[in-house]
């Protein structure tokens, strides 16, 4: 067996381990679409735990369901013991332990290299658990004041422990995603809510081969790639040799062609999620109405690709871990009656930064992401104060300022180490952090002024 796994790996050109994953990955499809056939709620949790716990066996070994006990056991007892204050426990237990594990697998050198362990599956994991144990803690609080998700996401009873193992475990979307609520997955599993008579006749057949043809698609753009723009090459002398904008274009078809490999896994993971059932979001105004799966969504390719500023690219890319971040990081931080601002950005990425790993390529993303997104609603704020035609112009340079500074900041997420980070941003003169830099300082002396769209409807 182990030699057949050998000759399979090597025909594909990855690791054991790597072809491991991939197939217990792919089998959360077949094991999500049985778990719509589970009967009884108590046997839906059952089965999502065990399938769950087994798929992770077969893929990492025995240790990473005990990596994963530690963090769930640590937001159940908190929940049990700290009602009032389980939330803040369970969010800085469950990233101590996390950033432990970072630091001693330190998964990044080891994905670079082709490897693969359970640090990815457990920062699913940690997200679900902190989630859970927020929204228990907001089952205490008085409805007025409360955000809608806040009111829709939480919860008023403690979940049983088996509930609360099948929602960690669920449809293997603890090894790659999505994230979603307990309060989905229990209404889910017991067919209530939207899955209680709206759900009839909401087939997810069509959304489960929509997505798998687009992981086809993805897996196979990315294999053609990759041997084209590796990332060793910016540490080889030929790249220095090139000049500015042939070393900007590599950067951009490096960041494009990694890209593939993740909207690949995400593909999966919402096939995944959409034949399980848990998918389902509602139904379309369109007539008839149609069934919509959006909930496992985590990528909009083409909105990622043909971003028109870099506001959107949390709505497009990793979508649910974004909402994640918005709900339990980014809004609240803001005090109440008061505006966001550059600190609960900033304080939002640097959670995602240390939440990825603690290499200073990650960190350096995302704090180049936070300047990216001041930078471009800056632009957007023009946008919004010149007539029409200065309005589109401003559009153009807002999708290119996009453009090149997402593609020049990814090159850290994806080298990690400090000094590759530093020599690629150098390489272009660290445009995609002076730029970013001019136009936060610009808007600062450029103020605009009223949009111009409220003086129209004024004038109405």
């Amino acid at each position: 067996m182990e030699m057949d796994m050998d000759a399979m790996a090597g025909a594909i050109g990855v690791s054991v381990p790597v072809l491991r994953f991939l197939l217990c990955f792919a089998a959360t499809i077949p094991v999500s679409f049985l778990a719509r056939f589970v009967p009884g709620s108590f046997l839906k949790h059952l089965y999502s735990a065990g399938t769950g716990a087994l798929l992770s066996y077969v893929s990492f070994g025995f240790s990473s369901n005990l990596h994963f006990l530690v963090p769930m056991l640590a937001g159940y007892a908190s929940m049990i013991l700290c009602r009032s204050r389980c939330g803040i426990i369970t969010f800085f237990l469950g990233f101590a332990y996390l950033i432990g594990c970072h630091v001693y697998y330190m998964s990044g050198d080891l994905w670079k290299e082709g490897g693969i362990d359970v640090t990815g599956a457990l920062m699913v994991l940690t997200l679900k658990v902190i989630s859970c144990a927020i929204n228990y803690n907001d089952g205490l609080l008085k409805e007025e004041g409360l955000r809608e998700a806040q009111k829709k996401n939480r919860l008023i009873k403690l979940p049983s422990l088996i509930e609360y193992f099948g929602y960690c475990l669920c449809c293997g979307s603890h090894f790659a995603g999505p994230v979603f609520e307990m309060k989905d997955y229990l209404d889910w599993a017991e067919g209530k809510g939207l899955w209680s008579t709206s759900a009839k006749g909401a087939s997810p057949y069509g959304g489960t081969i929509r997505a798998l043809l687009q992981a086809g698609f993805c897996m196979a753009l990315y294999l053609y790639l990759v041997p084209y723009f590796p990332l060793s090459r910016f540490t080889e002398p030929i790249y220095q040799e090139w000049g500015f904008w042939k070393r900007l274009g590599y950067q951009y078809m490096s960041g494009f062609t990694a890209r593939w490999k993740y909207y690949f896994i995400w593909s999966i993971s919402e096939a995944s999620v959409i034949i399980s059932g848990l998918g389902f979001s509602g139904w379309t105004e369109s007539s008839p109405p149609k069934p919509r799966w959006d909930r496992a969504k985590n990528v909009d390719i083409l909105g990622v690709e043909f971003a028109k500023n870099a506001v959107v690219i949390p709505t497009v890319w990793n979508i649910q871990v974004s909402t994640w971040l918005r709900h339990y990081v980014y809004d609240r931080l803001v005090p109440k009656g008061k505006k966001a601002g550059f600190f609960q950005l900033l304080a939002t990425q640097t959670v995602s930064a240390v939440w990825h790993g603690l290499y200073p390529g990650y960190l350096i993303f995302f704090v180049q992401s936070a300047l990216m997104i001041a930078g471009s609603r800056v632009i957007y704020r023009w946008q919004q104060s010149v007539a029409p035609a200065v309005a589109n112009v401003l559009s153009f340079m807002n999708f290119l300022y996009t453009l090149l500074v997402l593609n020049y900041s990814c090159v850290g997420f994806m080298v990690l180490s400090l000094h590759e980070t530093l020599a690629s941003y150098g390489s272009v003169y660290y445009i995609g952090t002076i730029l970013p830099i001019v136009l936060i300082l610009s808007g600062y002396i450029i103020k605009p002024g009223k949009p111009v769209r409220s003086k129209a409807r004024k004038a109405e």
